[in-house]
């Protein structure tokens, strides 16, 4: 296929260090600009990466009409605003987690919904090994999938970060409490009817630091995780099952060079003696992410999860965030 050209709205630690390199990887993909709110920073980034044009605002690249498709990283609370000012100049989109900042301001992008492409850059739902989780529920394997149990963890205290601003979109659960969340949701494919939350904020910088869910999918299905942004790093997410488990030892931020595995018991047993371990190739998630979106923009098929996704999504945190301030259950609204 035709390769989908592309401009990237910030130098972002995410775009420069992640997504960047792996579209540079891709023969699906022409990174052709990159913008930035100074000409100089946008320009020394651009000839670092090897991008060929620089931009010394959003809506200078925004506007080039060379430009197909966006990636958007900016910070929380110009999710909404950047993603509608690009898909109005017929752009499609592909923005950062979380979509918005509530989602009510999400909704706000269907009136650009019909004309574009629009997604949540949810890379996990990318990499192989989720298909393998969930082909092995559907397998039996492990019986009935009843809990799915999540942990996220990293430590970053400094009040300069856009993650630790709490007016902007900062804290735990806006930051990996959402991969917790679309991860459930992926593996159960349903969305979770009620939720309760219980958050530690950081008394100077306002943010949610440390914050623990429980949500319930019906019919038994409950999802359970912790998440930190100031605790030591690890990640780890376990599917407990009538039969069996299984454990998926880096869920989320999947680093390249090391291939993937998954810890697999199909027993009762509580001492491993019938575990096995899957080893998954080495799989650059982003690239894959990014290509699918191409693909989408192009009309092939490939999987998608589109704005009505990303809506529902952003109702489970606001009722989280609702549960934190009633102090209990809260249902999710549809």
């Amino acid at each position: 296929m035709k390769p989908v050209a592309w401009g990237v709205l910030s130098t972002a630690r995410i775009g420069v260090e992640k997504m960047i390199p792996a579209m540079l990887r891709s023969p699906l993909i022409e990174v052709r600009g990159i913008a930035s709110r100074t000409s100089a920073t946008a320009q020394t980034t651009a000839q670092r990466l090897g991008i060929p044009r620089s931009y010394g605002t959003y809506e200078a690249l925004i506007a080039d009409p060379q430009i197909e498709a966006i990636y958007n990283p900016l910070p929380n609370h110009l999710h909404v605003p950047m993603t509608l000012a690009a898909a109005r100049a017929g752009k499609h989109v592909l923005c950062e987690k979380p979509i918005a900042m509530n989602a009510d301001e999400a909704r706000l992008l269907r009136e650009v919904a019909g004309q574009v492409r629009i997604a949540e850059a949810f890379m996990v739902r990318h990499h192989p090994q989720w298909d393998r989780v969930r082909e092995l529920l559907r397998g039996g394997h492990i019986g009935t999938p009843r809990v799915v149990q999540a942990a996220f963890s990293f430590f970053n205290d400094n009040p300069a970060d856009i993650r630790n601003q709490p007016a902007i979109g900062g804290g735990a659960l806006y930051d990996i409490g959402c991969y917790a969340i679309v991860t459930a949701r992926f593996i159960f494919g349903a969305e979770p009817l009620r939720v309760m939350a219980l958050m530690d904020r950081d008394p100077a910088l306002g943010v949610d630091r440390t914050t623990s869910g429980l949500l319930d999918f019906g019919a038994g299905r409950q999802l359970s995780f912790s998440v930190s942004t100031q605790g030591s790093p690890y990640q780890r997410l376990t599917v407990l099952g009538t039969q069996g488990r299984i454990e998926v030892e880096i869920p989320f931020n999947a680093p390249l060079g090391i291939a993937r595995r998954l810890r697999i018991d199909g027993s009762c047993a509580l001492n491993d003696s019938s575990l096995t371990v899957e080893t998954l190739p080495e799989v650059d998630q982003y690239q894959r992410l990014v290509e699918n979106f191409s693909r989408m923009v192009r009309g092939e098929p490939a999987p998608f999860w589109g704005l009505d996704d990303a809506i529902a999504q952003m109702e489970v945190i606001d009722a989280l965030f609702r549960s934190e301030r009633s102090g209990t259950w809260e249902e999710v609204k549809k």
